[in-house]
């Protein structure tokens, strides 16, 4: 085997082994307690779009504009505007 396939199977053979220790750790990390249990009246209520009983409800009502109420985005275009009698400043001319 040469030298350069040999180095793609040691890689390849890495890159498994990293990919099965992150699905195992996974696996014993994960909280299945949190998750609802399937059973026959779930699936019923997937397949009809019911919602289910425990499932919390939807905010009554939802921000005009979300990032500006978290301050990430400005406001409204008019809400930004400068007064209209401002005057812009002017350094006067250095002889």
């Amino acid at each position: 085997m040469s030298p350069g396939m040999q180095r793609v199977r040691i890689g390849l053979t890495g890159l498994a082994f990293v990919f099965l220790a992150v699905m195992l750790a996974m696996v014993f990390t994960r909280q299945p307690s949190v998750e609802e249990p399937i059973t026959a009246n779930l699936l019923e209520q997937q397949r009809t779009g019911q919602p289910s009983v425990g499932s919390p409800a939807e905010p009554e009502t939802s921000p005009a504009e979300p990032l500006a109420e978290l301050g990430v985005a400005p406001g409204k275009a008019e809400t930004n505007t400068a007064a209209p009698d401002a005057q812009p400043v002017v350094e006067p001319p250095q002889d």
